[in-house]
């Protein structure tokens, strides 16, 4: 790599030509074109500027278009809700008894599904008021100090310590039970 020298050697530089001697040729019909051509740089810009206005407004109509459908699906959307709720008014009622068959496993399922809901909203309310931190129980932090005591007393033996973990994880399991009890009653 290192035994040729970085500077090219003029004996090597046999296929480069000298440009300027040899001179650019166009044909005459292209020099007859270039010259009988009316179009300059400010017709250019101008027939550029209207292209792009074109596209632009083709654009536009597309998105409208697009925006016009979507407009009229939700507007669809809206009076069949409506028809609904009126048909729904109508059954309760009692204007058909097959149809009131019929709607009423609907109204029961949406009113199991409000139900639902608002079994979730309940609990999520009763979660924000649970939210504050609490202090350990007595019982748990005490297996927890003994845990921490057996493992720094064992430092190089820590499966010594598993009475000590077993005895911090019923304690645990226990105050998380009694925690979900809260929670749900």
């Amino acid at each position: 790599m290192g035994s040729q020298s970085s500077k090219s050697d003029t004996s090597n530089n046999n296929n480069v030509q000298d440009n300027s001697k040899n001179a650019v040729q166009f044909s005459q019909p292209f020099i007859d074109y270039l010259q009988n051509s009316s179009e300059t740089d400010s017709i250019r810009a101008k027939a550029l500027e209207l292209e792009i206005q074109s596209r632009v407004n083709a654009e536009l109509q597309r998105l409208q278009i697009t925006a016009a459908k979507e407009y009229a699906e939700l507007q669809a959307k809206i009076s069949v809700e409506e028809e609904i709720n009126k048909h729904d008014s109508k059954i309760s009622s009692g204007d058909d008894e097959a149809s009131e068959k019929v709607s009423a496993g609907d109204r029961l399922r949406r009113l199991g599904r409000e139900a639902v809901q608002g079994d979730i909203r309940e609990l999520k309310t009763k979660l924000e008021k649970n939210k504050r931190v609490r202090e350990l129980d007595e019982n748990v932090d005490k297996a927890k100090s003994e845990v921490v005591k057996c493992l720094q007393e064992n430092d190089r033996r820590p499966l010594d310590c598993w009475a000590q973990v077993e005895k911090f994880k019923k304690e645990v399991a226990r105050l998380e039970d009694s925690w979900i009890q809260k929670v749900i009653s």
